[in-house]
């Protein structure tokens, strides 16, 4: 194994730091890159990096990416290089992927592209959905145009070094919503002078029960998850007058979420009516849903096939939910998952630690879709 990107990724794991404040990961993939000579170096906002090798010529421009956040867990690892940060560990595999696209990079330096460009992306806030919205919305970004972007998650359950696929949509489109509900506080004593929201709550939980259970709405998967609820204050002589209710919404397919979204207000909205209520909604992390472009997907089973690496072909999406769908929405993507072994901690767990062995297996399968796309 290569021991200089295996000392990065120790380094990087060390030190995490969580979406938006990745300032010091930044620097450390700035210095590693120094001696790899790119034709240029872009900084896309507070902390995201793009390292371009250019052929000069016309050609394809390809974009590998990989983030820079950590999360804000306390690890439970014990390893001699776990996070030195209290409740930031990078939980998530990010280091990993980071180590993956350096190690990229060592390869490319030494074989640069014959034909376009080569841009290496080191993405902040991929955990908070920021971050890849911001880079999309960049104007250094935008100007570069590229033709394609790929991206990669290791897969804990997986086989060491296996490579899954999927066609089409990869991974979940999911947003958090939060309602605020408000009405008029009262005497405990005499509720029928106020407004209490309790009723409507009850509404909204039975109403969107009833809406997620007619599957036929639905082209595919989809979920309405009851994060939180809160209501009043701890004051036994007072009748509630707000309230508050946090929800997910998930689906496999843009589509699904995009008509559950309007279902879910519309509901919500008439029951506020019926109930007398003033109503403001919100959203956050708001994560498109991944989504193939169907030669991407041939270009990534192809590296799959040369590197003589096992695949798996997935008929279902993943759940989770990633914000390259970001990249996708306005760009030809490609994205894989990287078995990270069988028994690997699932990801965001205390005890998650990215195998350093598979680091090889992603850099050579992008290295073979550089190869596909810039000679």
């Amino acid at each position: 194994m290569n021991k200089e990107i295996i000392n990065l990724r120790h380094d990087l794991h060390k030190h995490p730091e969580v979406s938006n404040n990745e300032y010091e990961t930044s620097k450390r993939i700035s210095e590693f890159f120094k001696n790899l000579k790119p034709d240029k170096e872009l900084s896309l906002g507070n902390t995201s990096k793009l390292f371009i090798f250019d052929s000069k010529t016309e050609g394809n421009i390809t974009i590998f990416r990989s983030e820079l956040d950590a999360l804000p867990i306390s690890e439970n690892t014990y390893l001699d290089y776990s996070s030195i940060h209290k409740n930031v560990a990078h939980s998530c595999g990010h280091d990993g992927h980071m180590a993956i696209i350096s190690a990229l990079a060592q390869k490319i330096a030494e074989d640069r592209p014959k034909k376009g460009k080569v841009a290496l992306l080191f993405q902040a806030a991929e955990e908070v959905e920021q971050g890849a919205r911001d880079i999309v919305n960049n104007p250094d970004f935008k100007t570069l145009k590229p033709d394609y972007i790929f991206g990669l998650h290791n897969v804990p359950g997986k086989e060491l070094h296996k490579i899954i696929i999927k066609e089409n949509s990869f991974s979940a489109a999911s947003k958090g919503m939060t309602i605020h509900l408000e009405g008029e506080t009262s005497h405990a004593a005499e509720p029928e002078k106020g407004v209490n929201p309790a009723l409507a709550v009850s509404k909204i939980i039975k109403k969107l029960n009833q809406l997620i259970s007619k599957k036929e709405l639905f082209t595919d998967l989809t979920l309405l998850t009851f994060i939180y609820i809160r209501l009043g204050e701890i004051s036994f002589g007072t009748s509630a007058g707000k309230a508050e209710m946090g929800i997910t919404l998930r689906s496999f397919e843009n589509s699904d979420i995009e008509l559950l979204t309007e279902k879910v207000e519309e509901i919500i909205t008439n029951v506020c009516k019926e109930e007398n209520l003033k109503l403001k909604m919100e959203y956050d992390e708001v994560f498109p849903a991944t989504v193939n472009n169907k030669h991407c997907n041939s270009l990534i089973l192809n590296a799959a096939n040369q590197n003589e690496f096992n695949v798996e072909h997935i008929e279902e999406p993943f759940r989770w939910s990633e914000d390259f769908g970001y990249y996708s929405q306005k760009y030809n993507c490609g994205f894989f998952g990287l078995g990270s072994g069988l028994k690997q901690p699932a990801l965001h767990n205390s005890d998650y630690n990215f195998p350093d062995e598979i680091i090889e297996t992603g850099a050579n399968m992008f290295f073979k879709i550089y190869k596909q796309l810039n000679f």
